[in-house]
């Protein structure tokens, strides 16, 4: 069963799709992730990425990343996949936690996403392992307006996957979880 694993809905259960074409961040890697982003240093003064931040959680799936950032702390969220079953779900999620105000569901491709109206702060990438989207999916998304200067990206790749960072991005973490690597990114 998937739930948000800490914040304020800590514990609350969300729907997860059925099948293998979906596969949401395990609970152990979330729980890691945000722990890396709730005490990192990365902004001048100091403080999380996370707090207060517009958060775009792309190849969204069931929107577990952006669910738990805004669980913890994050002002706004955006939800981008392609896939209906999934944008459907992603709603039903936000019903659940009460968060719609909070956030926006965009039906599009994350390498051919629609130009963005405000620029994220953080940004969680997961396309699907071995897919080579990560990449591209990351200029599309620098070039439509989606990431603020500054921003910082968390790409998950499977374990023994790579990504060459676009021109623009600078990797300042990467760690291991199991069938997971996640690459922190900032933006130059």
């Amino acid at each position: 069963m998937l739930k948000i694993v800490g914040g304020r809905h800590r514990g609350r259960a969300l729907d997860a799709p059925e099948g293998l074409k979906v596969r949401p961040t395990s609970s152990r890697t979330r729980e890691a992730l945000f722990n890396i982003l709730a005490h990192a240093k990365w902004h001048e003064d100091g403080t999380s990425p996370l707090i207060d931040a517009r958060v775009l959680d792309a190849f969204a799936g069931s929107g577990a990343l952006g669910l738990e950032a805004l669980s913890r702390g994050a002002s706004h969220a955006t939800f981008l996949d392609n896939d209906a079953a999934s944008i459907r779900l992603i709603g039903e999620n936000l019903r659940k936690l009460d968060e719609v105000g909070a956030a926006k569901v965009v039906r599009a491709d994350a390498t051919r996403p629609p130009p963005a109206r405000d620029p994220c702060d953080l940004v969680f990438l997961d396309p699907p392992y071995r897919s080579g989207q990560a990449a591209s999916a990351l200029s599309a998304l620098a070039d439509a307006g989606w990431l603020a200067p500054e921003a910082i990206v968390t790409v998950e790749l499977a374990h023994n996957e790579d990504i060459v960072p676009p021109q623009g991005f600078d990797s300042i973490d990467e760690r291991r979880y199991g069938a997971a690597k996640i690459v922190i990114l900032r933006r130059t």
